[in-house]
């Protein structure tokens, strides 16, 4: 067996271990923030807006910085800061007593974690480049199926035996799954020579570089309109869940549910849009996955129970999910070889902002407008993004040496081709 086999089956498994740990838990904040004596139901939707968003601000600062460590040092130790770290923090918010507290912690975890963007760098680096839609794919399963487990067991969890438990539940996943890395995962890294020069250095010419190329702009352009509209409504589902619900009914275990079905319907969408993508090409199935995601929200805002919320999430999961695998594709394609850790990073950065201000849109336009404005917002966010790749990306046909590039105006120069590595 190929050693970048060996490796994404490892991490596979020891990404869903961690991500199942982190919903277990998050889904619920805002019911644990009610727990903390925020009784409003709206002021308890911004409280879980800036406890959301206060992870998303710290890691979009710092991404960059373990990016470039990343490609100086290792992608596997990244993994495991991101790993332990998580342990750490996520056990002391068992422990806070004040929402405030909350939020601090948060900032704190944003810092430090990570294991997605960590574990994503490790496989992009390890798998050929025209493997790139199914390895990622089939990371975004591994993902995608943590977050639908965790929700339901948590919110089981958290119905019989409160929230605050289930804070060292996920610290103890997280450890297990650093465990799980430090003994089974084998990194042969050798640094690039601009690597060894210094990260400082490497991340600012990969910043160059991304600045220089009019499809990598294109494609993290499209990654935070995408993000901002799927993340607007983090804080909100909890509460619009427990609206839909008569009073003494199990909300976490209703909202686990909803939230599951969302992250299984990615879970199958993800690797099978993201291989029908390496035949099919990346931008087609990008577009129509952007598509149908944003119509599929619409729907959501007018429901009244719980069982077509059920539904509707989980188509709207599938079409998701087939966003990220073509974009991730996209971004490992167009990143020459040596710079994954700096150009992923930056991508962190992006995504850890697009996180952060989702969330704050959308508790703001409920706040203003209800509980059922920000399923509008989203559609609105996905049509934007959407209308960004018709316009500007353009890709050769599969198979084809070169590589995607985003169409022009006549006159101006073309983007310096990234280089290209199996």
């Amino acid at each position: 067996m190929p050693q970048w086999r060996r490796t994404l089956y490892t991490v596979w498994l020891t990404q869903f271990i961690a991500v199942a740990g982190f919903s277990f838990v998050m889904p619920f904040v805002p019911y644990y923030i009610q727990e903390l004596g925020v009784s409003d139901i709206k002021e308890a939707g911004l409280w879980a807006a800036l406890v959301t968003s206060a992870q998303a601000i710290s890691m979009a600062l710092i991404a960059p910085v373990w990016g470039a460590l990343a490609d100086r040092y290792g992608r596997k130790m990244m993994v495991l800061r991101a790993s332990f770290a998580g342990a750490l923090v996520m056990s002391l918010m068992g422990f806070v007593t004040s929402v405030q507290q909350l939020v601090v912690l948060r900032f704190i975890q944003g810092l430090f974690t990570g294991t997605v963007p960590a574990t994503t760098t490790l496989v992009a680096s390890a798998v050929p480049r025209d493997r790139c839609g199914m390895a990622l794919g089939s990371l975004q399963t591994a993902i995608f199926l943590g977050v639908s487990l965790g929700p339901l067991l948590g919110g089981l969890f958290g119905d019989a035996f409160g929230y605050r438990a289930s804070f060292w539940i996920t610290a103890a996943l997280l450890f297990f799954s650093g465990v799980l890395v430090a003994i089974f995962v084998h990194e042969d890294f050798r640094p690039a020579q601009e690597s060894r020069a210094g990260s400082g250095r490497s991340y600012r010419q990969a910043l160059a570089l991304v600045l220089a190329s009019a499809s990598l702009l294109a494609v993290f352009a499209s990654r935070i309109l995408l993000r901002v509209g799927s993340r607007s409504l983090d804080p909100i589902l909890p509460l619009f869940v427990q609206t839909l619900l008569p009073a003494g009914a199990q909300v976490g275990a209703t909202t686990g549910i909803i939230a599951g079905v969302s992250s299984l319907g990615a879970a199958i969408g993800s690797p099978l849009i993201g291989s029908l993508s390496d035949r099919l090409g990346r931008r087609r199935l990008l577009i129509a996955s952007a598509i149908a995601a944003g119509l599929l929200f619409l729907p959501q805002a007018f429901v009244h129970e719980p069982r077509a919320l059920i539904v509707w999430q989980f188509c709207t999961g599938f079409a998701v999910g087939g966003t990220l695998s073509t974009l991730t594709a996209l971004l490992a394609q167009l990143t020459p070889a040596g710079h994954e850790g700096v150009v992923f990073g930056l991508d962190s950065s992006a995504v850890a902002g697009a996180n952060a201000l989702g969330p704050i849109m959308g508790a703001a336009v409920a706040a203003q407008m209800g509980l059922r404005a920000p399923f509008v917002l989203a559609t609105l966010m996905f049509g934007v993004g959407t209308l960004a790749v018709v316009l500007w990306v353009r890709e050769q046909r599969p198979g084809s040496p070169s590589q995607e590039v985003m169409a022009l105006p006549v006159g101006a120069s073309a983007p310096h081709p990234a280089t290209t590595r199996r």
